[in-house]
């Protein structure tokens, strides 16, 4: 399955940009405190992107759809789980930059390209973008889940330690 040399550019173009938004949305998110739904918003608004299957030529079998899921959660998630600290800065958790989290983007994009130019050669565009969506997916998920247990965890550390002029003992003691 061959396309025009001018949709080979502008896929390029259009993952290029995609990597660009990734990496400025990466930044922006260590710059702030970051919250429960800061989490899992991005996992639940990218399964709306499964609507794609409605279309029957971006169908692919439900055997390619899982071994790309497990592909996506097993492999290509273990680097952006490690590369994903969370920590607690005074009463706020914020997620720690990763000098490797550039490093392990550009790598996924050359792992995408890659593999995108060979799964072209045996299936359609459309597939190729679908199989690649449910990698996405099966990365994004769990890592993200990853993450929430962490947040959960550093929220409950918070919640369990004294504050200022709690638990500082009895106070002055009273007299008879």
């Amino acid at each position: 399955m061959t396309m025009s040399p001018a949709l080979r550019v502008a896929f390029i173009l259009v993952s290029i940009a995609g990597a660009v938004v990734v990496i400025s949305w990466r930044m922006r998110e260590t710059s702030r405190p970051i919250d429960a739904r800061k989490i899992l918003i991005p996992p639940l608004g990218m399964s709306t992107g499964f609507a794609m299957f409605v279309y029957p030529p971006t169908r692919i079998p439900i055997l390619w759809a899982a071994v790309a899921f497990l592909f996506g959660a097993l492999v290509l998630c273990y680097p952006l789980a490690k590369s994903s600290e969370l920590a607690r800065v005074g009463d706020e958790i914020r997620l720690r930059r990763s000098p490797a989290f550039l490093w392990i983007l550009f790598a996924l994009v050359t792992i995408r390209f890659a593999a995108r130019t060979w799964v072209e050669h045996y299936v359609s565009p459309l597939q190729t973008g679908s199989i690649f969506f449910v990698t996405a997916f099966g990365m994004i998920l769990p890592w993200r889940l990853l993450m929430y247990r962490k947040y959960k965890r550093l929220v409950a550390q918070r919640e369990s330690e004294p504050r200022a002029g709690e638990g500082a003992g009895p106070g002055p003691a009273a007299t008879v």
